[in-house]
């Protein structure tokens, strides 16, 4: 039993949490399960607290579940080398990298697209023509940036 307890309410306004997200963890076991009181009710601990402060820094960072996934195992192997971890993050800067690239390309579509005279007129609209009509885009093919 932990020394200090708090409510899964608590844990989730402490780390900017939402509930339901902090249950979703422990289902998919990036959490810890919590203690149980008497009466059923989620307890947790300062380590709980510090295991999802460093998920959501991850997640805010923009790592993926199985990233963090693996840094979490890494964490509870410390006498391991730290290259895992470096190799995990280099994969993940990379990836920011390419989304860069592709958010380059999509805002100078869309000053293309927002760079021309219209009387105001829907049937005139260079907007609309280019979404209607893919030829119109400057590049042929556009990935789905997230």
């Amino acid at each position: 039993m932990p020394t200090t307890n708090f409510t899964i309410g608590h844990l989730a306004r402490e780390t900017g949490t939402k509930v339901p997200t902090i249950r979703y963890y422990e289902k998919i076991g990036l959490m810890p399960d919590p203690f149980r009181s008497a009466g059923n009710q989620r307890l947790y601990g300062p380590e709980h607290m510090d295991r999802l402060a460093f998920i959501r820094h991850c997640r805010d960072l923009g790592f993926g579940l199985e990233a963090v996934r693996e840094l979490l195992s890494l964490i509870d192997t410390p006498e391991h080398s730290c290259e895992r971890a470096d190799a995990i993050a280099a994969v993940h800067l990379q990836e920011v990298e390419n989304r860069i690239v592709r958010l380059q390309a999509l805002k100078a579509e869309l000053i293309r697209m927002l760079d021309h005279q219209h009387d105001g007129r829907v049937a005139d609209c260079r907007v609309i023509e280019v979404l209607a009509d893919h030829r119109h885009c400057l590049a042929t093919e556009h990935q789905h940036v997230d």
